[in-house]
């Protein structure tokens, strides 16, 4: 009894689900892609194919959309199926860490900070002019969605060496580092890195490797 009323649950979810998109895509597994909602706007998991045009290549894109917004970790593939970014997003721009690669692995790594649109205002914590040691509390208006704020890497994919590091405070540029071609890790120990990568990228390359492309089919819902 308790077996039928879950599933007699799953199956009333699935069709509310569905009855929320005026358009959408079935997955093979059965599951809502590229939802488009009764006021056109973009809802839940997304699947989006690019063809290559005009000499620039073409990707497909994975994630969630949030009332037309991209929203969390979106990933990108050639059309070859090779995993190429991993991108993070809030309010629909990116946000936090986002790293792109090449044949050969990790090529370089942003950090962005999106503005709530609702609150185009920041707190921010700025050296102290007279003491560099100290920091300070400010409030400041930011004009951008979404800005580059953190520091920027960029390697050499084929040794996992780190190049040059770009520090950002709200897109302003504060500080370049050229590291030496022995090679700079960012700060990262041995127990850090796995032949030349930081383990976090090491793992999400094992994860993502054996990942098949996700085949859809139309599914119109009137």
């Amino acid at each position: 009894m308790l077996r039928y009323i879950i599933f007699s649950l799953a199956i009333l979810y699935y069709f509310q689900s569905i009855g929320q998109c005026k358009t959408s895509k079935i997955g093979i597994h059965g599951d809502t892609l590229n939802c488009i909602d009764l006021n056109d706007k973009k809802q839940g998991k997304w699947i989006i194919h690019v063809d290559n045009l005009h000499g620039e290549s073409g990707f497909e894109e994975e994630g969630e959309f949030k009332d037309d917004k991209r929203e969390g970790i979106w990933r990108k593939y050639n059309l070859m199926g090779d995993f190429i970014a991993i991108e993070n997003y809030r309010y629909g721009f990116k946000d936090g860490l986002s790293q792109y690669y090449d044949m050969f692995g990790l090529e370089h790594e942003e950090f962005w900070h999106a503005i709530n649109p609702i609150y185009p205002y920041d707190t921010v914590y700025v050296p102290n002019v007279n003491d560099p040691d100290k920091y300070e509390m400010k409030i400041v208006k930011v004009e951008a969605a979404a800005v580059k704020h953190g520091n920027w890497r960029y390697y050499d994919s084929q040794t996992g060496n780190l190049v040059k590091t770009e520090s950002y405070l709200f897109d302003k540029l504060q500080e370049l580092k050229v590291e030496q071609e022995t090679g700079g890790k960012g700060g990262l120990d041995d127990s850090q890195m796995l032949n030349g990568k930081p383990k976090e990228v090491i793992l999400f390359e094992r994860k993502i490797a054996n990942k098949r492309k996700v085949r859809i089919r139309d599914g119109d819902v009137k």
